[in-house]
């Protein structure tokens, strides 16, 4: 499940304010230093920033199908 702008603002708010528990969704997760939220910022910033696969400029899926009568 790939994190939103939404869990990002949420970790932002908490490391402001300094509350060490933090609700994603339907978790509920409490931290237990502030480094660690901030680690946790850089990983979801920096898969916020990232492209899927299919919004990823150029990509392209490609299928080799083969069928044989006989056997490969």
């Amino acid at each position: 499940m790939p994190f939103t702008s939404a869990d990002l603002d949420a970790l932002d708010a908490a490391i402001k304010s300094g509350v060490k528990v933090v609700q994603f969704q339907d978790r509920r997760v409490e931290y237990q230093s502030v480094d660690d939220m901030l680690k946790l910022r850089s990983l979801i910033a920096a898969d916020a920033a990232s492209p899927t696969p299919g919004e990823a400029a150029g990509s392209l899926v490609r299928q080799i199908r083969m069928r044989t009568e006989t056997g490969f």
